[in-house]
């Protein structure tokens, strides 16, 4: 079991990913509300530079507001350029592809911080790497969280350890790993993991909220992470798919009230109360 905890001293928070915008994430703030979930992050998918500037503002004085932290993903990404290997194979999805990728990166990660956004998702190693490198050297805020995607998954100690040295502050597993392998990876980095339990269909489409105490236990600190299966892909999003991206963003946080609730029945020593729920209490980066 782990002993490990976020430095509120919970052993797990509750992330919603897929908020794509403003209108997704008061609606998802709202779902929370009513059915007493504590949403402590949220996640969005379709990128920085999908969003414009007044959206952007918005994501992070929601978050702000409500202690939650926002984390954006960096792109553009190499299943939207001009590249064909994505379609080919599917593993490079994520990448930034040449130079010029890895600055539009960087820009994205400048424009966002200078909109109030202090959490960003990474799909490539090498920008990882430069992000990281530029914290240490103080270019960047020692507080940014760097995220890292399910797109670049990890699934051993080994890679666990050398995202973390290369800037990781948050690590996205692979959806498919069994508790004792999320043990192994606790054992090899301090970063929180970030763990799928519903997996959306084009990562593998499991649902695993029996094994969520068992997750906890070996994992902690975590992020439960509920996506959706057969649910149809929205990235990138906009105003065409707005009102889906709602309902989504809505059932989701349904999805973690029945994880909650299966928590509280089949392990409740392991039932956080709300009393952390205070925006002071959750580490999240000040704009």
């Amino acid at each position: 079991m782990s002993d490990a905890r976020f430095a509120d001293g919970l052993r797990y928070r509750i992330e919603i990913p897929s908020v794509e915008g403003p209108a997704v994430l008061r609606a998802v703030l709202e779902e929370a509300e009513n059915r007493g979930v504590p949403v402590r992050r949220v996640s969005q998918g379709s990128g920085v530079m999908m969003l414009t500037d007044a959206e952007i503002s918005e994501l992070a004085e929601l978050g702000s507001e409500h202690g939650v932290e926002v984390s954006l993903f960096l792109g553009p990404r190499g299943a939207w350029d001009a590249g064909g290997q994505s379609f080919a194979t599917g593993a490079a999805g994520g990448v930034a592809r040449g130079e010029a990728g890895v600055e539009w990166c960087l820009a994205e990660v400048r424009r966002g911080l200078g909109l109030g956004i202090r959490s960003f998702l990474v799909a490539d190693v090498g920008v990882l790497a430069t992000l990281g490198r530029m914290k240490r050297a103080g270019e960047l805020p020692e507080t940014l969280v760097l995220k890292t995607s399910v797109l670049m998954p990890c699934a051993n100690a080994a890679t666990a350890r050398a995202l973390e040295e290369l800037g990781a502050t948050t690590i996205n597993v692979a959806t498919d790993l069994s508790p004792s392998e999320l043990a192994e990876l606790r054992a090899a980095c301090s970063a929180p993991l970030d763990v799928y339990v519903e997996v959306p269909d084009d990562q593998g489409g499991f649902v695993r909220f029996y094994e969520v105490p068992e997750m906890i236990r070996a994992a902690a600190p975590m992020y439960v992470k509920l996506g959706l299966r057969n649910a149809p892909s929205i990235y990138p999003s906009g105003l065409h798919l707005e009102d889906l991206a709602v309902r989504l963003g809505r059932e989701r946080v349904r999805r973690a009230e029945l994880v909650l609730r299966l928590l509280k029945e089949r392990a409740p020593d392991l039932v956080e109360g709300r009393g952390h729920d205070r925006p002071a209490d959750l580490g999240i980066p000040e704009p």
